[in-house]
């Protein structure tokens, strides 16, 4: 019923109030979820990464956007086909409502940081998470989460996505650094060199 499909970093896959004609599961890479402002302004309001599912079932619209943010490959079907699939499948629609509490919580937790953190302790806990969500999957021996990863994200999107300035963002990842807590090779690249300071950072 679904069919594999490539999306290039940038490239839109679902339009935010478009007709809801799509849901789809990543395989690979990761996608950000978008909504604009009336004046055009963009907020990152979720991530998707390998196994999470987006669209919208049983959904007339779609409530954000969904883009690539690296390239990314995606196992698509089309959402009148998916729904009629689900009804008739109800141990489907039990995982559904599993992923949909377990995205809630999720959503939950991060309220925390962006409405109570202070800026060093909003980039610990933004990194603590990129470490767990990019760790390996595909690695059989691999265990726990990533001590190397690259971010997804600019520098501006990591500021969007925290509520942050981007020279708030820059003088957070320097202090890091020069404090020793992490390495950073390349503007994306992150090594996380002193996890229980992060942690600890992080609140």
């Amino acid at each position: 019923m679904g069919r594999r499909r490539s999306v290039s970093a940038g490239e839109p896959l679902i339009w935010e109030d478009d007709d809801s004609l799509l849901v789809a599961n990543v395989i690979e890479g990761v996608l950000k979820l978008t909504t604009s402002t009336a004046d055009g302004r963009e907020q990152i309001v979720g991530v998707a990464y390998p196994s999470d599912f987006i669209g919208r079932p049983f959904g007339q619209t779609s409530a954000a956007s969904v883009v690539a943010l690296t390239d990314a490959r995606v196992c698509v079907f089309a959402r009148n086909d998916f729904d009629r699939f689900a009804r008739e499948h109800p141990e489907l629609e039990h995982k559904l409502l599993e992923r949909t509490l377990a995205e809630l919580d999720r959503t939950r937790a991060w309220m925390m940081p962006l409405g109570r953190k202070s800026a060093p302790e909003k980039i610990a806990t933004f990194l603590l998470d990129m470490s767990e969500r990019l760790a390996d999957n595909g690695c059989m021996a691999h265990t726990g989460p990533a001590r190397n990863f690259t971010l997804p994200f600019s520098r501006q999107q990591v500021a969007d996505l925290l509520g942050l300035t981007i020279e708030t963002v820059s003088r957070q990842f320097t202090k890091l650094k020069a404090d020793g807590v992490v390495a950073l090779p390349g503007r994306r690249d992150v090594e996380i060199l002193d996890r229980s300071a992060l942690e600890m950072l992080a609140g």
